[in-house]
């Protein structure tokens, strides 16, 4: 039998989401809980996936995984999952068809990010620039494109809203992203609204990815994994669903705070 499991986590308490030697990590510890509750032997023979690894300090409200298992598990298993981890919390559970991939058969992915807007900042360039994005796009010098992967993903949508008069959310759809995409996205983005980056120069680049642009790298600890869609739906236990809700609260908090390093959104 093969199930996938949502779960939100704290980005902030561990060292990156994908597992690493000697190092906290999200991956990690759902994969140490599974193995010392006897539901999967390891990664391999289990066919453990994930449906999308983010940055360190990237938290998530609903992320999945999938894994084979001998056993015919309830939702009373999330219980017993979370009273084993710390700062990560399971809440929905599905069985799936055998070879179910959460991270090939993603319908959509949905980001969000929150920003605090500083004196000067011009909120109708911010969302001419953010319109720029939407569509297929050569994402080259927005992403960090490792060996031959593709840089070219279609954005379903970009909304903004605001949270109150200091504060953003910026939310992004779309089936797939690349690595560092929204955060940079973000800061080209914060930049034009700033008048610190001309916006014709971001559409140059968008347009001309082969000759190489940085617009700088918003923070991570403000981003959110919101949800990943498939076609099915999930059983939910709705106590640890106010846990995930929580992850939103605290990235807000954070945000409103303001004591990140705001180098990282220069272009220099």
């Amino acid at each position: 039998m093969r199930y996938a499991l949502k779960f939100a986590y704290d980005g902030s308490s561990f060292h990156g989401y994908a597992r690493q030697p000697n190092l906290v990590t999200v991956e990690g510890e759902i994969i140490r809980t599974l193995q010392e509750l006897n539901l999967i032997v390891d990664t391999k023979t289990n066919k453990f996936r994930s449906a999308s690894r983010t940055d360190k300090g990237v938290s998530a409200m609903g992320n999945v995984v999938a894994f084979d298992c001998y056993y015919d598990l309830s939702i009373d298993v999330l219980k017993d999952l979370n009273k084993n981890m710390h700062d990560i919390w399971m809440y929905g559970i599905r069985k799936v068809k055998p070879g179910f991939h959460p991270r090939r058969m993603a319908l959509l992915r949905h980001y969000r990010y929150f920003l605090k807007i500083k004196e000067g900042f011009d909120v109708d360039r911010f969302l001419e620039t953010a319109s720029l994005f939407t569509g297929e796009h050569n994402f080259k010098n927005f992403a960090r494109i490792e060996g031959r992967r593709n840089p070219v993903r279609k954005i379903e949508n970009i909304f903004v809203e605001e949270i109150n008069e200091d504060m953003l959310a910026i939310d992004f759809l779309a089936p797939t992203f690349v690595w560092q995409q929204v955060r940079r996205i973000i800061s080209a983005m914060y930049n034009v609204a700033m008048g610190k980056v001309d916006i014709n120069d971001v559409e140059y680049a968008l347009k001309n990815p082969d000759e190489r642009r940085f617009f700088g790298i918003a923070p991570p600890e403000n981003l959110i994994l919101v949800d990943v869609k498939f076609d099915f739906e999930f059983e939910f236990d709705e106590n640890f669903v106010k846990k995930a809700r929580e992850v939103e609260e605290k990235t807000i908090k954070r945000a409103m705070t303001d004591n990140l390093d705001r180098r990282r959104f220069s272009c220099r």
